[in-house]
């Protein structure tokens, strides 16, 4: 497909009050994404950049979550309609210097690439000047009747809430799907003969149809059956039914890629995330954002990992949470690890039993097996950080770095209080507060003397 064929204008305008929610219903999230999300997803590889936006409620919170379209939103403060958005987004369409203009809503999810570049092959091939797709879903819902003649041509699109059998005829099964490509030269003769003439009391692009067949345009529906991947989100039911096919085709896929699966009806992982063949996950296991799973490394069962690297032969152990992490090669992490932003474990590493790493860089072949925090901090490497041990980062105003060289040993339950530095085979006492550097090799102990005191009981 050829980008200066056609444009497209998605519309996230609307509150969806189904939803029932203060936030935009385009920001919803399946798998870690929004709905806005998925749409951009499927249509960028087909049309670039030439992709705008209609934004309403909230417009604010949507222009935040998608920085990159910044110059491409354009804003309908009162929501009058499907109609009266595209005409509000008309000037930038004829703007863009193509012949078509692909109308999409921006709260069907699944919505894949392959959907979008068939259409606009067909309507190139048929040369129509106002095409949409169809849809016979088992249930039609709220969606928009299309009403045929009797040879088979469309003639008008009918929402849901107007549709009248006396009128309409009988119910044919076949709703619109939403999904619009419009010549620009044709269709601009009939923005201004839109009306609100119905019982919502708003501008709808259905009316186009009619108006097109009226003006003896070619008009072509084209059937995609009963697809459910075209219809959009109106309530928490839908959505979370969205969000479970969009969870079992990312599982099928990564399956047949060579990716092993345990229990693999509850693994999750956003459609950002990468994980390689060779990779073995067990579930329930969720992994979102732009994180990487490498061949080789193995993740067990409730782990939750965000943005994060995992390398191959690495071992996340269940019930590890890691955010904005780094995991090198053969590390092992867990159970019940948490890595937060900017913990980093060089190769063969290990973080134990509830150990906390946040802005830290664990050197290769160190160790904090048991109950530790670690902030803001550098550990050299084959270290060993005792259980109990914290580094005390926070003075109430600002974070401080704790270095420790390579090779040193941390006692249990030490205290580090940045900024510090433990040199190369330093050895700290157990139970000492360090407020001072250590020097290589040398013994620091920083702790009261031992007092016994006798004590004398009273015989009852």
């Amino acid at each position: 497909m050829n980008n200066s064929f056609a444009c497209a204008l998605v519309l996230a305008g609307g509150k969806g009050t189904r939803m029932h929610s203060d936030s935009p219903k385009v920001l919803k999230t399946l798998l870690g994404e929004s709905m806005l999300y998925y749409v951009y997803k499927a249509l960028k590889p087909v049309l670039g950049d030439a992709v705008f936006t209609i934004v309403g409620f909230e417009a604010g919170q949507v222009e935040k979550a998608f920085p990159e379209m910044k110059d491409r939103f354009v804003l309908q403060e009162e929501q009058l309609g499907t109609g009266h958005a595209l005409q509000k987004g008309w000037d930038r369409i004829t703007s863009a210097g193509v012949e078509y203009c692909l109308v999409i809503n921006g709260d069907t999810p699944l919505i894949q690439e392959r959907v979008v570049s068939d259409f606009l092959d067909a309507v190139k091939q048929d040369g129509s000047d106002l095409a949409f797709v169809s849809i016979t879903p088992d249930d039609p819902a709220s969606f928009g009747r299309v009403i045929r003649d009797s040879s088979g041509q469309v003639t008008a699109i009918v929402e849901a809430k107007d549709f009248d059998e006396n009128v309409h005829g009988p119910i044919s099964g076949e709703v619109n799907a939403g999904l619009y490509c419009l010549k620009i030269s044709a269709v601009e003769k009939l923005l201004s003969k839109l009306n609100n003439n119905n019982n919502s009391g708003e501008y709808y692009i259905t009316d186009l149809v009619d108006l097109a067949v009226e003006c003896g345009m070619n008009v072509t529906a084209v059937n995609a059956g009963n697809s459910a991947d075209l219809m959009g989100i109106n309530s928490p039911f839908e959505l979370a039914q969205a969000e479970s096919s969009l969870r079992l085709r990312g599982a099928e896929k990564l399956l047949k890629n060579g990716v092993t699966l345990h229990n693999w009806e509850s693994v999750i992982v956003g459609p950002g995330a990468e994980v390689e063949p060779g990779a073995e996950i067990f579930g329930p296991c969720e992994i979102y954002g732009r994180s990487k799973i490498e061949r080789g490394a193995v993740v067990e069962s409730h782990c939750r990992i965000v943005d994060s690297f995992v390398s191959g032969g690495a071992l996340i152990k269940a019930y590890s949470h890691l955010e904005e992490a780094q995991v090198g090669p053969d590390c092992m992490v867990g159970p019940y690890g948490r890595l937060r932003p900017g913990a980093v474990l060089k190769e063969g590493a290990k973080v134990g039993n509830f150990v906390e790493m946040k802005k830290a860089v664990l050197g290769k072949g160190a160790k904090a097996s048991h109950l530790t925090y670690l902030g803001d901090c550098e550990i050299g490497a084959e270290t060993n950080i005792g259980a109990g041990t914290i580094t005390c980062n926070y003075d109430g105003v600002n974070k401080h770095k704790t270095v420790i060289g390579e090779g040193a040993f941390i006692g249990s339950n030490t205290a580090l209080v940045a900024p510090v530095t433990i040199g190369k085979g330093a050895l700290i006492g157990a139970g000492s507060t360090i407020t001072k550097n250590v020097k290589d090799g040398d013994l620091g102990v920083a702790r009261g003397k031992q007092v016994n005191i006798s004590r004398t009981f009273k015989k009852s």
